[in-house]
């Protein structure tokens, strides 16, 4: 199974042909996406489900109606594993961005925290997760496809927020205040932290 976000609504892919009666279920060969995303933005439909008997062909398909955007982008905790936050657009979120050709998806991952954020001397500690979500940009739906890796850092210096990508703010914040930026950030960044965060 996997969830796909519009916004904070998620499409669920599954290999279920019915996952529950206030759910609109359609075979996603047949989906007409953009038509669908477009319903989803307006509010018209609230659950949506993509199914295909076969795992493996879920995102295959998914991949085919939309382009793909690869990016990464980084869990990072300082000595204190206090957890590094941005500000951008009245939300919360964590640093992140886009692959750039013949770059590793981790050396993406740590090029876009130290940029966003200004924090250097990051280490990768191991793979997250993968979340998904869809965009629009130049009035074309897109896919955005983030690789998350959780790091490490021992830099103490000067937070700087990147603001010609909107950033506003930087900061450190512990698991309490974590916890409370949660609560007004987004659905699919939710997936990345431990449960914790979540409680």
């Amino acid at each position: 199974m996997y969830k796909v976000f519009v916004n904070d609504v998620p499409i669920i892919l599954s290999t279920k042909r019915e996952i529950g009666e206030h759910y609109l279920s359609v075979p996603i060969k047949r989906a007409n996406l953009k038509k669908l995303i477009k319903q989803i933005s307006k509010g018209a439909i609230t659950h949506l489900h993509l199914y295909h008997p076969k795992e493996e062909k879920l995102l295959k398909h998914l991949k085919k109606k939309l382009p793909v955007v690869p990016a990464a982008g980084g869990l990072v905790f300082n000595q204190n594993r206090d957890v590094l936050f941005i500000y951008r657009n009245k939300r919360w979120d964590i640093p992140k961005g886009k692959i750039e050709k013949k770059e590793s998806i981790e050396a993406a991952a740590i090029r876009e925290v130290e940029e966003e954020t200004g924090v250097e001397s990051l280490e990768i500690e191991k793979f997250i997760t993968i979340t998904y979500h869809i965009f629009k940009r130049n009035n074309k739906f897109k896919l955005k496809e983030t690789h998350w890796f959780q790091m490490s850092t021992t830099y103490e210096g000067e937070l700087i927020p990147e603001e010609s990508e909107g950033i506003q703010k930087v900061k450190w914040k512990n698991l309490k205040k974590s916890r409370k930026a949660l609560a007004n950030s987004y659905e699919n960044i939710k997936m990345v932290f431990p449960e914790k965060y979540l409680a």
